[in-house]
């Protein structure tokens, strides 16, 4: 991709936004923030993740908004959920939700064709002690990550962070799916590690608009892609949680554009 003077560059670099294009990605990511909260009050035992697509699609369509993943190399809905084992990419089915359960529900938004992603793992019903630590720890990773956002800092920071975290409650960090830029596109430069040291990799820049989403599991955080083609599960079978925002870095540190 060819640069031009707003600040788009070859694909191999990393663009630089303007003060009015992220306040265009804000919109999309508010609008983002919002179905996360519907979707949220929607989620208890007994409804099917197809269910919560359906609601996804028709919510953004009729805000005159679109789920960007959906047709995303042939992935046929708007949002992605992963229950309990699977970490990430999880394809929404008649699958019911169980009280105990824990879902990830992630999914992008396109406004005006300007893109905020977000992950937001929910507790189904009443949920065990450990997968409630999990999840509190998985937020923790995330929020973490954010305060490191800030220009002159590295990726790598963020990586550290998020290790801080996992560990102190001994869980595991999948590094094989990490954040990344986004704007005009779902997966823009720079990829976003949250396996790393501090004060190592892409160093940041005010204007660069990327996700943190740290995916942290109990147990092996080691994990393989399903027949699907999709879902991406723990090799030992234990359970995932994840949050995700869209963040961007600017003279005031770290701006969280998916409230």
């Amino acid at each position: 991709m060819e640069s031009n003077d707003n600040g788009r560059t070859r694909a191999s670099r990393i663009p630089i936004r303007t003060e009015d294009e992220i306040r265009r990605m804000a919109a999309a990511g508010r609008l983002a923030g919002q179905l996360r909260r519907e979707l949220g009050k929607r989620i208890k035992p007994g409804i099917a993740t197809m269910e919560l697509d359906r609601f996804a699609d028709n919510y953004l369509i009729e805000r005159g908004a679109s789920a960007a993943q959906k047709g995303y190399y042939g992935y046929p809905y708007a949002i992605c959920t992963a229950v309990n084992e699977c970490v990430c990419h999880g394809m929404p089915s008649g699958r019911v939700l169980q009280n105990g359960d824990l879902v990830t529900v992630d999914f992008v938004v396109e406004l005006d064709g300007w893109l905020a992603d977000t992950a937001w793992t929910f507790p189904v019903g009443r949920i065990t002690n450990e997968a409630r630590e999990l999840r509190n720890s998985a937020y923790l990773a995330m929020m973490s990550g954010i305060l490191q956002a800030r220009a002159g800092r590295t990726i790598g920071d963020i990586a550290a962070a998020v290790g801080r975290i996992s560990d102190k409650g001994s869980y595991g960090v999948v590094s094989q799916f990490g954040g990344h830029g986004i704007g005009r596109s779902m997966h823009e430069p720079p990829e976003v590690p949250f396996v790393g040291a501090a004060r190592t990799g892409t160093r940041l820049k005010q204007g660069m608009v990327i996700t943190i989403e740290p995916i942290l599991t109990i147990g092996s955080p080691e994990v393989y892609i399903t027949e699907d083609g999709w879902s991406v599960v723990t090799v030992e079978g234990g359970i995932a949680a994840q949050f995700e925002h869209t963040v961007a870095i600017t003279s005031e540190g770290a701006v969280v554009l998916t409230p």
